[in-house]
């Protein structure tokens, strides 16, 4: 009888395509400031970003509302001007982003509110878009708030 591991039948994730997982919250964390300077490397050295998902505070991260004082970065602004330009998809999760306030404009009709506050290019979506991303090709990294 053989101590021998298995043979693994999936192939690892190609070194070059990444999935973020951004779960802290800007301006309380260094997660979402940590993961654009990462993207922004990555990029460079002509990896991939095949997205970027948002979850638990990090959904913060896709407000249109914060407005950090002028002598610091709007973090929001830089990762949706990033992606925007870069064609990288963002989306946050649904019940994270409901759970904190943040609602485009399908769930402000939904739920009867009187505003919407999700900014562009980020999107609303269930956590199948992260079991997908997980289960594609690419490399899952999370950017944790911390403890």
């Amino acid at each position: 009888m053989s101590n021998s591991l298995p043979e693994q039948t999936k192939t690892p994730a190609p070194a070059g395509v990444f999935t973020l997982v951004i779960t802290g919250a800007p301006y309380s964390s260094q997660a979402p400031q940590t993961a654009l300077h990462f993207a922004r490397a990555a990029l460079a050295a002509n990896k991939r970003i095949d997205r970027v998902f948002l979850y638990g505070d990090g959904v913060h991260l896709a407000s249109s509302l914060s407005t950090p004082p002028s002598d610091e970065l709007n973090l929001s602004e830089a990762w949706a001007g990033f992606m925007a330009e870069n064609n990288i998809p963002g989306v946050a999760c649904i019940a994270s982003a409901l759970r904190r306030g943040l609602v485009n404009e399908s769930e402000m009709q939904r739920h009867e509110l009187s505003a919407f506050n999700l900014r562009a290019p980020f999107e609303i979506a269930g956590l199948g878009e992260w079991v997908d991303s997980a289960a594609s090709e690419s490399r899952v990294l999370y950017f944790h708030r911390g403890s």
